[in-house]
């Protein structure tokens, strides 16, 4: 018998995701590929979720209809949520009071955990899709706090990157983001010594992960180590 999914992840309407955003999917470690993960996911259209509700401009509407899915979810057997976009850290609050299930929107949840581990002198490198669109709602509503010592560093002048936003029907030279990412990250250890770890934003940025530890020599938490607390906590995957 066919192992039930107990995690559901929301994700993007279908058709309103940039081309290469889609070419990121196909890669293991993003958040919209079952093959990442060793337990089964249910994945879960959210219609009209896209760059510009989620976001640009998160939609009040959009976090209703997600209440409503999340709601029939969980009667539907679903033990766990989380989202196909980190910028989702602006509807976590509404979501985890509305909702009977924990609620996992974004790997920003895990800024406080990670500035704990390594200490408060010490600064936690976020990279983000888009640092202009990452507010101080954001990071409140997962639990960031002016005492956190956090510094975010966004990729939206990447040239190959930025195409997300500005030319979404146009693909990705994936080797080209995948170079703009890591010069990013060396570039900001470069830049802020006290870095003693990184937290990836973007759901996309997971199968990247374990260049940009190999390069900089730093841990890095992203999407992946999110989900992995989440299905160690409920029992869906077993450390022994």
């Amino acid at each position: 018998m066919k192992e039930q999914a107990k995690i559901a992840i929301l994700r993007w309407e279908q058709g309103l995701v940039p081309k290469g955003l889609m070419q990121l999917e196909a890669m293991p470690g993003n958040s919209t590929n079952p093959h990442t993960f060793p337990f089964p996911v249910r994945l879960v259209e959210v219609p009209g979720a896209c760059v510009e509700t989620v976001i640009t401009h998160p939609s009040p509407k959009l976090l209703s209809d997600m209440i409503e899915i999340g709601k029939r979810l969980a009667q539907d057997g679903i033990s766990a949520i989380t989202t196909s976009c980190g910028f989702n850290a602006v509807f976590q609050k509404e979501l985890a009071e509305a909702l009977t299930i924990p609620v996992f929107t974004s790997s920003l949840l895990q800024v406080p955990f990670v500035q704990n581990v390594i200490g408060r002198e010490k600064t936690v490198a976020v990279i983000t899709a888009n640092k202009g669109s990452l507010t101080e709602q954001h990071m409140s509503a997962c639990g960031i706090t002016q005492g956190e010592n956090v510094t975010v560093f966004g990729l939206e002048e990447a040239k190959e990157w930025s195409k997300i936003f500005e030319q979404p029907e146009e693909g990705f030279d994936v080797a080209a983001v995948e170079a703009e990412i890591l010069q990013t990250a060396l570039r900001a250890v470069k830049e802020t010594p006290s870095i003693g770890a990184f937290v990836l934003e973007c759901t996309d940025l997971p199968p990247f992960s374990k260049k940009i530890a190999e390069a900089t020599g730093l841990p890095v938490f992203d999407f992946v180590s999110m989900i992995g607390y989440a299905a160690v906590a409920m029992k869906i995957l077993p450390m022994y």
